[in-house]
């Protein structure tokens, strides 16, 4: 089985993070939904503003600029460009990289 195949296999979704999330924590699936939605929001509000989040022993996240660029296979006249654009880049600490062990 070819590695895409196996991560998709494996994948959980939102659904079953937060209930695998509030049963870890001992709290109601709500409050853990809760708890999710605004993590995620706060995050995305930071990176936004162009800050870096740095959660301890887990690591950082951090908006990274790409500039813009010609691109070839443009759907209308086969020519087009791309504007500068920025992307959420997340960088893991060593020891959570220590512990993500994906069996083959």
């Amino acid at each position: 089985m070819s590695t895409s195949k196996t991560l998709e296999t494996n994948r959980v979704s939102k659904r079953e993070f937060v209930q695998r999330f509030a049963r870890r924590g001992g709290i109601s699936v709500q409050a853990a939904q809760t708890a999710y939605t605004a993590m995620i929001d706060e995050l995305l509000d930071l990176v936004g503003r162009g800050n870096t989040v740095t959660l301890t022993n887990f690591g950082k996240f951090y908006p990274q600029t790409h500039k813009g660029h010609r691109v070839q296979f443009a759907k209308d006249d086969g020519d087009a460009e791309v504007n500068d654009y920025t992307v959420l880049k997340f960088s893991a600490t060593r020891e959570v990289n220590r512990r993500v062990k994906v069996n083959d």
